[in-house]
């Protein structure tokens, strides 16, 4: 799960990142405006928590900018300032929530998880796979009713998928979003992720659909 923090705070945008990262995401940050704009038109994020009050390029104008130019990830917009007109302003410019500072983390990473959730067309965070059943808010497994030991690369690799039901995920945007980057080293890590996965809970957990990539289950 790859998220973009846009918080020009440096004591803000730190914890948002800590807390994240805790949380299985991959983390992306800007300071501004500008540069929040260049990320989010250029890369792929599975949500946006984007503050209002940035310097050279205001959070409205830059979450404008991604709708009109087709940029459909979730963000949870972020502000100081808790006056109903700019909450109004913010949803009309393509927001899909909104929290007002202060805030608390958890909360912030409950809201996110839920509209990745809502984008992926679920509304519950328990996936179930065969005999596998995956938590993604508490990020804990089972597989026969007994916990299952994932590591937390395979936890978000599971995730991942999960979050795209139907759709085989390569492995380079797998690696993507459990690196950050994704050259041939880390798309061969990917698959030995999912080879270990394999051994450990039967082939059919994941499928591969030949020059796609990977989904959960077996391809439809």
């Amino acid at each position: 799960m790859r998220c973009l923090i846009v918080e020009d705070d440096p004591d803000i945008q730190a914890d948002l990142r800590r807390a994240l990262e805790a949380a299985g995401f991959v983390i992306d940050a800007a300071g501004d405006g500008e540069h929040a704009w260049f990320l989010g038109d250029t890369e792929e994020y599975d949500a946006i928590v984007l503050d209002l009050g940035l310097p050279v390029l205001d959070g409205l104008s830059v979450l404008r900018r991604w709708r009109a130019a087709g940029r459909a990830f979730p963000v949870i917009v972020l502000s100081a300032r808790g006056d109903w007109t700019e909450k109004v302003e913010g949803i009309e410019a393509g927001a899909d929530d909104y929290m007002g500072k202060p805030f608390q983390v958890g909360e912030l990473i409950a809201r996110v998880r839920g509209l990745m959730r809502r984008e992926a067309g679920r509304t519950s965070s328990i996936v179930t796979v065969g005999r596998l059943r995956l938590d993604t808010t508490r990020m804990s497994a089972t597989f026969d009713g007994a916990p299952a030991h994932l590591s937390p690369l395979e936890f978000r690799l599971l995730d991942h998928l999960a979050h795209s039901p139907d759709r085989a995920v390569s492995a380079g945007e797998l690696a993507e979003h459990l690196y950050g980057i994704a050259d041939t080293g880390d798309t061969n890590a990917i698959e030995a992720i999912v080879a270990r996965l394999r051994r450990k809970f039967g082939r059919e957990l994941i499928a591969t659909r030949r020059g796609f990539g990977y989904l959960l289950g077996a391809p439809p």
